[in-house]
This record gives C-alpha cells, structure tokens and sequence, in this order.
C-alpha cells in the first residue's frame, strides 16, 4: 500500500469514528404531555411543567425532548395520542385525569405522572397515596371539594342573594360530587340553586342566558379540564350579564374574573414536572407517594368587583390571599 493511500485511508478512517461514535449514541429520552383539553389557554400550564422539568435539571430541546398531544376536547382521541407516544418511546408521560384513564385503560408500563383534581386512589390510579405501586403517581390539587366553601364565599360577597346559578361541564365523577355538595350547601343556606349543564361554548352562553332569565344574583362555576379550558369565555358572559361569579382557579381571575378559591394547577403541573425528572433520573413511579397540594388561595378582583357594583367587605379583604386592581 502507498503512503499517499494509507494516510487516506487513516484520514477516513479517523473521521468515521466520531459519527459511529455518535451514532451509538442514545437519543435524549422523549418526555410526553397528554391533555384531552384543546391546547388554546393552557400556556402557563405547560410553562410550569417545563420550570419543574428545569428544576430537576431536563431542559427541553437540550437534555430531553417534551412531545405535545392535545385531544382538543375529543377523549375519544386519547387512545391514539397515548398509542403515538408510546411509539417515541417516552420515557415519562405527564398526563390530566382523562390522559391518565386513556394509560390506564391501554395498561401502558410506561411511567405517567399525573395531575388530577380527582381521588386517584378511588379512581384505581393508584394502589395508595404514600405507595402507589405500579408505574403510576402524580399530583393531587383539590377542587371540586371545596365547592361549598366558593358558595359561601360568594354569599359574603353577595349577601342579599337569593337564587344561585351553577354552571357544570361534566367531565368525571369529581363533577357530579361537587354539584351534589353545592346543592345541599345551597339548600343548608337557603339558597335557590339553578343548575344548567353545557359541554361547549354555544351550551356555556345558553346556560348564562338562561342565568339571566332566571334573574340568578350570582354564578359558581364548576370545576374540571372542560370547564377549565373555555375560561375567557365563561369570564366575558359573565361580564356581559353582569352577574357576580366565582371560579375554582386564579387563571380566571387574572383575565378579568370576579373571585377565585381553590389550589394552584400551575403549581400542580410544576410538581408533576419535578416528579418527571426524578423518574428520567431514575426513580419508580411505585415509589414516589402522591403529593397533595395544601395551599389554598383567595383571589380577588377589584377592578371588576368596581365594575359591578359590588362593595367588597373588610373582613374578605382581609382574607384574600392576593388582591388584583
């Protein structure tokens, strides 16, 4: 062989070895998101995944690689969404309570975190809280338990009323609870409670119509993803009749909403993430307990409490946790 050749040959050689190397190497692990609400209004949702994603030390795009699926509010695409996260090869899929009935059903053992304002233990999530057992944990930020601690709060509010509306998009046995806890609260209090059901945007302006025509004082609005994902515009129909509402989290609040009570989503999903990175780094879902949000916030709204009319009483002032103006 010609020296020419051989140093060639060695050239080559040597330049091929750092793609084999690099070949070899294993592609950052996929990270799934899975929500059967449309992705529209949950832009802070995903950003606290991500900040509890960087908290464990996972950035997007650098060490790992976070693949999105939304259902637009169609369940009956979860399957498949769950089915194509599963052909990535997901490492850990974070998913709501519907994303996580869509793993549970197909008996996916891939990790899953979740974050519910269910009982995932009632729901057969998990085995228990502190020992979940399997490849399933999560997060817990309770809501529609605290359905009559809204209701009062609304009557403080609004002390002189008489009928109460309810608005409920159900979406789960967490919904038909609430509606049944709000109805004896109301009956407790002496309260007319109208209820109206709606599973879309048309239905939602239907049920604030009839509010109006019911001549309801004020609305508590029901929990749930559903429900969650068409805030601005349940908060706008409010605005338009008029009517004095209460909502389960602060995002309603911060776009013009009158009131919130309840625990934080996006700290929830922060969690959720947190727990993410810890599974990529090697932990079990079996032996990582359920976390349990217990904070519980206030929020209030002035500027629009102004635009209704309404005076707010010292002694919620003093209560409220955060106060927008």
């Amino acid at each position: 062989m010609k020296r020419r050749d051989f140093i060639t040959l060695l050239g080559g050689a040597a330049f091929a070895w750092p793609l084999a190397a690099r070949a070899q190497q294993p592609a950052i692990p996929v990270v799934g998101f899975l929500r059967n609400t449309p992705s529209t209004s949950f832009d802070h949702i995903v950003a606290a995944f991500r900040q509890g994603l960087g908290e464990a030390g996972f950035v997007d795009g650098r060490n790992v690689a976070i693949q999105q699926r939304w259902a637009e509010g169609r369940d009956d695409r979860l399957p498949a969404l769950l089915a194509d996260l599963i052909s990535l090869k997901a490492a850990v899929i974070v998913a709501n309570t519907a994303g996580a009935f869509a793993a549970k059903a197909a008996a996916t053992t891939v990790p899953v975190v979740f974050a519910t304002g269910s009982d995932p233990v009632r729901d057969g999530l998990v085995a228990s809280l502190n020992r979940p057992g399997g490849n399933f944990t999560g997060v817990i930020f309770i809501t529609s338990e605290l359905g009559t601690k809204r209701l009062e709060l609304l009557r403080q509010l609004v002390p002189k009323a008489t009928t109460v509306a309810m608005l409920v998009m159900p979406s789960g046995q967490e919904t038909k609870l609430e509606r049944v806890d709000v109805a004896k609260a109301a009956q407790a209090l002496g309260l007319q409670l109208v209820v109206a059901d709606a599973t879309s945007r048309p239905e939602i302006e239907v049920a604030f119509a009839t509010f109006a025509q019911r001549r309801a004082d004020a609305v508590l609005v029901g929990t749930g993803a559903l429900t969650n994902s068409h805030s601005e515009a349940i908060v706008a129909l409010a605005a338009r009749h008029s009517i004095p509402t209460i909502y389960s989290l602060r995002e309603y609040v911060s776009v013009g909403g009158l009131m919130s009570y309840g625990t934080s989503i996006t700290d929830a999903y922060r969690q959720a993430g947190i727990y993410a990175g810890r599974i990529l780094k090697g932990e079990r879902p079996a032996d990582l307990p359920v976390m349990q949000s217990t904070k519980f916030d206030l929020v209030l709204n002035l500027k629009t409490a102004k635009a209704l009319g309404l005076d707010v009483p010292d002694r919620l002032l003093a209560l409220a946790d955060e106060v927008i103006e």
